[in-house]
């Protein structure tokens, strides 16, 4: 590269810094945030190209940065550093979504956007279906939460005796269930709705409430609760 070419290019960085510090990163596109963080992950290239290709095979931020490592090393111009820095930033997503809503003082009755913000950023990109108990204290407010199985592209096992072990293990007094649908159709399936009945008797039994059963995908979410069916 000439000189006359990195001084453009510091200087299209510069700018880059510039708006994002001024305006924050709402006014971006997917690829001109991407394209910003890139700037950092990748010193001294131009990084456009780059970040329009990755929106280009994997649809949009989010998706890039919830990509297998595999998947994106696949792609011409990515490096392991690139991967590192990308897979950081869907860490620190994550856990900022869950102290969101793990902090809240609000019971997760009235933080259901932080829940399924929470939800969406930990299961909704992955490829297997993932089925996990959030716990909840007398209040219903998050205590904790562990994945408990992992499946196959259309299925996970649900067993309503290790959910009430689980929450008995806890201290919880009520439960949230969640999988995720890797197909984005976060309709139930009718073993989704017979497994849900079976494990709310299951913790009937045991004086713990199944307080709701989320289904996520990429594009929505699906709450048995809502539905009238808990």
């Amino acid at each position: 590269m000439t000189d006359k070419a990195n001084i453009s290019s510091d200087g299209h960085r510069q700018r880059i810094r510039d708006k994002f510090l001024k305006n924050g990163g709402s006014s971006f596109a997917d690829y001109e945030l991407l394209e910003a963080y890139l700037t950092i992950a990748i010193p001294r290239r131009d990084v456009k190209p780059l970040a329009k290709q990755l929106i280009a095979k994997f649809g949009s931020f989010a998706d890039v940065i919830s990509a297998k490592s595999e998947d994106l090393l696949a792609v011409s111009g990515v490096g392991e550093n690139t991967v590192f820095a990308l897979k950081m930033v869907q860490e620190a997503s994550k856990r900022l979504s869950w102290e969101v809503l793990k902090n809240s003082d609000a019971p997760v009755i009235a933080s259901m956007d932080a829940l399924v913000d929470y939800c969406r950023m930990s299961m909704a990109y992955q490829d297997v279906e993932e089925f996990r108990l959030i716990y909840l204290n007398g209040k219903n407010m998050v205590i904790g939460e562990n994945v408990q199985q992992k499946g196959t592209v259309n299925h996970v096992a649900i067993h309503p005796r290790e959910v009430v072990k689980a929450a008995l293990e806890k201290k919880a007094s009520a439960v949230i269930m969640v999988h995720n649908h890797p197909t984005g159709d976060t309709t139930p399936s009718k073993a989704d709705i017979d497994v849900t009945r079976k494990v709310k008797e299951a913790l009937d039994a045991m004086g713990i409430v199944l307080h709701d059963h989320v289904i996520v995908g990429k594009f929505g979410y699906y709450s048995f609760r809502d539905a009238g069916l808990i």
